[in-house]
């Protein structure tokens, strides 16, 4: 009886769709082929493409080859909490220098994070990478009310990037159980200035309570582009003599 009733169910469902989504076209052909994936793909180009792509190739390599630093150790980005995880917000803070802008932390989504850094060289390449997509940092404001809230959101994701003014403790089923910024416990009555990825300032990945931000101030032009800050910090570390590193500080702690 159970399985008629399902079965009817789904009849006036699909009855329902059709009268409510009329459409003039129709299904006229369906087809499919299969295609083997094996060792027919590994082979090199043949002379002729090889010759043809070569001035391509090599003018990417040219492009992407340079040396801008070098990193101290591997670095990997992981939940809750780890060194190029760690790196990228700082990073975002770091350039806020360049926009009359005093955030009070950053966040930088994980999934924003495509590779790791090995240690020694640090290439442009290495760095398109870690920060392939067409994402530039933003500045917004968040009341300390809403700030909760996002850290709440980070911990229930098992963790996000964050920089190190944030001292997070989460449980092992990803409940928030305290948050701190420079020290302080949050205010939910005061305003806070965030630096973040304008992708992320949406209320993207999961993180929704930058849709409540305001004073949104999303930076244009090639040069505030994830990875062309990343590649000027990198850049100003090599000037000092210093080498990028990041290391696991307690930003985000899981509490056992």
């Amino acid at each position: 009886m159970r399985k008629n009733i399902l079965t009817w169910g789904m009849l006036v469902m699909m009855m329902a769709a059709s009268h409510s989504c009329t459409t003039h076209y129709a299904v006229s052909q369906v087809s499919r082929t299969r295609l083997r994936i094996d060792k027919t793909y590994d082979k090199p180009l043949d002379s002729q493409t090889a010759e043809f792509m070569k001035p391509y190739n090599d003018e990417v390599d040219k492009l992407m080859s340079p040396v801008l630093g070098k990193a101290a150790k591997p670095l990997e980005a992981y939940r809750p909490e780890s060194p190029l995880a760690n790196i990228m917000p700082d990073v975002m803070v770091w350039s806020a220098k360049f926009y009359d802008e005093k955030p009070d932390f950053g966040v930088f989504n994980m999934g924003g994070i495509r590779a790791s850094l090995a240690q020694g060289d640090i290439t442009i390449g290495e760095v398109f990478d870690v920060s392939p997509f067409e994402n530039h940092v933003c500045f917004i404001t968040l009341t300390g009310e809403k700030v909760l809230e996002l850290m709440g959101q980070i911990a229930y994701r098992g963790g996000e990037g964050v920089s190190k003014e944030v001292r997070m403790t989460i449980t092992k089923d990803n409940k928030l159980l305290n948050a701190t910024i420079n020290g302080k416990e949050i205010d939910p009555n005061a305003k806070y200035r965030i630096a973040t990825v304008d992708y992320v300032s949406h209320g993207n990945d999961r993180m929704t309570a930058f849709k409540s931000g305001t004073d949104r101030r999303e930076i244009a032009g090639d040069e505030s582009l994830t990875r062309s800050l990343l590649i000027e910090y990198i850049k100003e570390l090599t000037k000092k003599g210093e080498c990028l590193d990041g290391n696991i500080e307690g930003r985000i702690i899981v509490k056992e």
